[in-house]
């Protein structure tokens, strides 16, 4: 095609690029955001498609058969988890302020620069090669529509490719940094931006399924036509089974691995996904949007791999170039065109905003740390020197686009056009996955250290240099043969496909394991060995429990309390936000903490709030990172945290004085033991006295009136002895009845004198359960047939014996039984029913009835003595008030509970639990005092 047609398309569609970036740039300001929904967020988050996916999958297909699919199965996998995973870090990076993974790893581990530029290092020579996959396909994509069926290879040859390649990454250069590099508080969305992504996502999946569905159904007749053709190809046939192509379980597994860990760590996903995110609900979209987009992408992977294998595959014609050759080589020119666009989409998209998030991280990690520590910051233009750092900042973020696509570019003409597409892109996943144990311990695991992660990412970063970059720079000459056949330094067991000499995996297995093996053993031992600050704990709580704060203004300060000058706070903030943003924030700050309104006025309180600095740090961790943000505050405003060092100066300092005051505080905790103990004592024996005045006055009170009774009675007989004998009689009987209550008054009230004191003995011996029951009903039979009581027994046979006293067992059911009777209806409608059940090791006894029922607030009093004498206005079961209390006593010396069940009106059900003895063929006599 001609080539100036190819180029006015090209500008062109970058310049509709710029018109719907300008357009949503508009919007924004107007405060009408065309991307603030999770349609445009999840298609933002195809930039995970690139070149590699457009052009490279094909490729891949057409020799490694189903392999390819793995790149996009570990996102899709992945995806359900983003609610846990993803969330988190986006909660984090949005009350943190963080905007890049350099700054996110860095704010976890103590906020250190070393760290964060370390970080920002390994992401750089980690990614140029990625971009410069890119620009591979761009020129190799341009080299191919001027040169229509001459072009048979994906490298792009000669200057003419060379300076298209050139032209258009610094057109796209220009686009980053109007749109991409305005601001420099990072922090601010890049609406433009993201809905130009989103529009190029759509593009490269309208394109690629346009270019799938003419070869699926133009150059053949759909899919079973292809894959039939495909399998009568002996070539092809063995790419339908997962282990056909030489792909072993081990190669699927870590082609899963570098998946998971690109689509969470890769600069430009941690961009779109976190830094870019609106709404955390938007990951409900983006859950099954993305996995889905992904899926549909893919779909014509493989007719379009087999079909240019079976038309072309015998010209020498490179796979990577079938999804461009098919339609161009077929006459439809359009089609070409647009499958072209659809390519420069997938590039460019993948460079904008790879160099967004590289150009801040290398000024907020490399520059800004720098800078921050000038002396100028502490002179008396600090005003001045703030503003001039803000625009250094911005700058360098604009030089930093400029140089990240140069490097690029230089290792594209170097080395990068030798080498398959797939191969730079799984060398940069490697690259990024060396992150993965550190972000993963930052989210869940608080012992993780500064030095943990230093030395972890040190460590897989240079096995990973040795292992994978190392021998791509064998074929252009740049390093000598000998490293791949004999070692570094003629070490064998320095083979970079073959360190130590394990030599049975693929080389990005091998790379990839070893990387990983020094890694997480460094970062966990390393962090284990050592001891974290105070920053860094504050800063793991912080991530790892990120959900129990919702605003930025909330979590630890970190700060003293006499942290800063208000004004010299205030000169920083407008250095780097601008007086209009400054006001803003210390408004929001103002509203968020009313008691801090009148300390703003810098009159009352010239001091800044240690809230203020805490929330003062995040902004400025929005421009300039977080560790540059504390070093500039600690350095410039004056602020310095209480160092460990400084405490232990203390309190050595004040040791004698500690320590003679803990002497003093120990002798006072034992005399207010002592107090303490002499109280509950008094205590105790002024509640035993009046419970033996209370246990006095309320036996000699139902003493007196039986006695009173035959008093009275004996009188009348005395004084009347011409008294009709049928009155005689009856007063006779009725002496007799209060003497005999006066009689059982003063056993019951012997009775629990024993059984309090000890004195009382139990005769034990096997006793039968249903013949006990039986004698008690006998008992108070007349009682119930009296008052026409129904009365219900259940019994299961072959019960277990007892082991205990019969008598005292006896007296137990008929105390119970006689209550029972006596609140029972008197109407002729009562009923009682005794039951008996196995409950575990223990055998059960209740006794129910359907009388007036106790109200639940005397459960537990009516089973003290005298209980019912000295209540009779409650409703409850009438008597003597010993019965219950003798009972209790009777059952917890057999090693049993009793309890109480009953509600007002719905009756009473008492209950006895007493233990199934395993050994019941000796009868024991023991003293009731003597049982536990």
């Amino acid at each position: 095609m001609n080539q100036l047609l190819i180029i006015g398309f090209s500008f062109g569609y970058l310049a509709l690029l710029f018109g719907v970036a300008y357009a949503a740039e508009r919007r924004s300001a107007e405060r009408r955001s065309l991307v603030s929904n999770p349609y445009v967020y999840a298609l933002s988050m195809a930039v995970y498609c690139t070149a590699w996916t457009y052009y490279g999958s094909v490729g891949h297909a057409a020799s490694h058969g189903l392999e390819f699919v793995v790149i996009y199965l570990g996102p899709t996998l992945l995806a359900p988890a983003w609610w846990l995973v993803l969330r988190k870090i986006i909660r984090i990076c949005r009350l943190q302020r963080l905007t890049s993974i350099a700054d996110f790893i860095s704010a976890r581990y103590g906020k250190s620069a070393s760290l964060g530029a370390l970080v920002t290092v390994v992401c750089v020579l980690g990614i140029i090669p990625y971009i410069s996959l890119q620009i591979k396909a761009i020129a190799a994509s341009f080299n191919i529509m001027t040169r229509g069926g001459a072009a048979t290879s994906i490298v792009a040859e000669g200057g003419e490719a060379a300076s298209s390649a050139l032209y258009t990454t610094v057109a796209l250069a220009f686009f980053t940094i109007i749109f991409g590099v305005r601001s420099v508080e990072a922090t601010e969305r890049h609406e433009g931006m993201v809905l130009a992504v989103a529009v190029e996502s759509l593009v490269k999946l309208i394109a690629f399924l346009g270019v799938g569905l003419f070869v699926t159904f133009g150059l053949f007749d759909g899919f079973g036509d292809v894959f039939e053709k495909a399998a009568a190809e002996p070539a092809l046939n063995r790419l339908f089974t997962l282990g056909g192509a030489g792909t072993s379980a081990t190669q699927w597994l870590t082609l899963l691995v570098l998946s998971v860990s690109a689509i969470l760590l890769l600069p430009r996903q941690f961009q779109v996904s976190v830094v870019e995110n609106v709404n955390e609900d938007h990951l409900r979209k983006a859950m099954w949007l993305f996995p889905l987009y992904l899926i549909v992408i893919n779909l014509f992977v493989l007719p379009i791999a087999f079909g240019g294998v079976l038309l072309y595959g015998g010209r020498g014609l490179d796979a990577d170039t079938f999804v461009l050759a098919l339609p161009l080589n077929a006459g439809q020119r359009w089609l070409a065109m647009l499958t072209y666009l659809g390519g420069l989409s997938a590039a460019s998209s993948m460079i904008i905003v790879e160099t967004i998030a590289l150009s801040v991280m290398m000024s907020n990690n490399l520059l800004m740390p720098l800078l921050v520590r000038v002396p100028a910051a502490r002179s008396e233009v600090r005003t001045h020197w703030f503003a001039y750092l803000s625009q250094v900042a911005l700058q360098s973020r604009r030089l930093a686009v400029v140089l990240v696509l140069l490097l690029a570019f230089g290792y594209y003409s170097f080395v990068g056009h030798l080498l398959p597409l797939v191969n730079i892109g799984l060398v940069s996943f490697a690259a990024v996955a060396q992150f993965l144990p550190v972000v993963l311990g930052s989210l869940y695991w608080k012992g993780g250290t500064h030095q943990g992660a230093t030395a972890g990412i040190l460590g897989g970063f240079f096995v990973w240099f040795f292992t994978l970059v190392m021998p791509t720079m064998v074929g252009p000459g740049l390093l000598p043969e000998s490293l791949l056949t004999d070692g570094l330094f003629g070490q064998s067991w320095l083979r970079p496909f073959a360190l130590f000499g394990l030599s049975d995996l693929d080389y990005l297995s091998h790379g990839l394991f070893w990387s990983w093996f020094f890694n997480v053993g460094l970062y966990v031992g390393v962090s284990l060995a050592g001891q974290p600050t105070a920053l860094e704990e504050r800063q793991a709580d912080v991530f790892v429990d990120v959900f129990r704060y919702r605003t930025v203004f909330e979590g630890p300060s970190g700060w003293p309390s006499s942290a800063a000058p208000l004004p010299d706070l205030r000169a920083l903030l407008t250095g780097f936000l601008g007086k209009k943003r400054t006001a803003q924030a210390l408004h929001a700050f103002a509203e968020r903490f009313p008691d801090a309104d009148n300390q703003l006025a810098e009159t009352i309180a010239p001091q800044a709030d240690p809230r203020l600095v805490a929330y003062a740090e995040k902004l400025l961790a929005g421009s300039i990172g977080p560790a540059s943000a504390r070093l500039l505050l600690s350095s410039a405003v004056g602020v310095e945290e209480i160092s460990f060092d400084n405490v232990v100066g203390i309190l050595k300092e004040s040791q004698q004085v500690l320590e003679a005051n803990r002497q003093l505080q120990k002798q006072s905790r034992q005399l207010q033991r002592l107090t303490d103990d002499l109280r509950d004592a008094y205590t105790q024996l002024q509640e035993l006295d009046m419970r033996k005045d209370e246990f006095l006055y309320t036996v000699t009170h139902e003493l007196r009136t039986p006695l009173t009774s035959i008093r009275a009675l004996s009188e009348i007989l005395s004084d009347n002895p011409e008294i009709e004998e049928e009155e005689r009689l009856r007063f006779l009987h009725t002496i007799t009845r209060e003497s005999e209550r006066l009689s059982r008054l003063i056993t019951l009230v012997l009775d629990l004198e024993k059984y309090e004191s000890g004195k009382a003995t139990l005769d034990y011996a096997p006793v039968d359960v249903a013949e006990i029951i039986n004698d008690a009903i006998e008992s108070v039979g007349q009682l119930i047939r009296d008052k026409h009581i129904q009365l219900n027994i259940v019994v299961p046979p072959n019960l277990p014996l007892l082991t205990g006293d019969r008598d005292r067992l006896m007296q137990v059911l008929v105390n119970l039984l006689s209550n029972a009777v006596k609140t029972c209806r008197a109407d002729g409608g009562g009923q009682i029913s005794v039951l008996t059940e196995i409950a575990g090791e223990a055998l059960r006894i209740s006794v129910l009835d359907n009388g007036k029922g106790i109200d639940p607030a005397y459960h537990e009093l009516i089973f003290d003595k005298f209980f019912q004498a000295k209540n009779q206005t409650t409703r409850k079961p009438e008597g003597s008030g010993l019965g219950l209390a003798i009972t209790k006593k009777i059952v917890e010396l057999h090693a049993g509970r009793i309890w109480v069940e009953s509600e007002p009106d719905h009756g009473a059900r008492f209950s006895i639990e007493l233990p199934v003895s395993a050994n019941t063929n000796e009868p024991q006599h023991t003293a009731a005092g003597a049982q536990t």
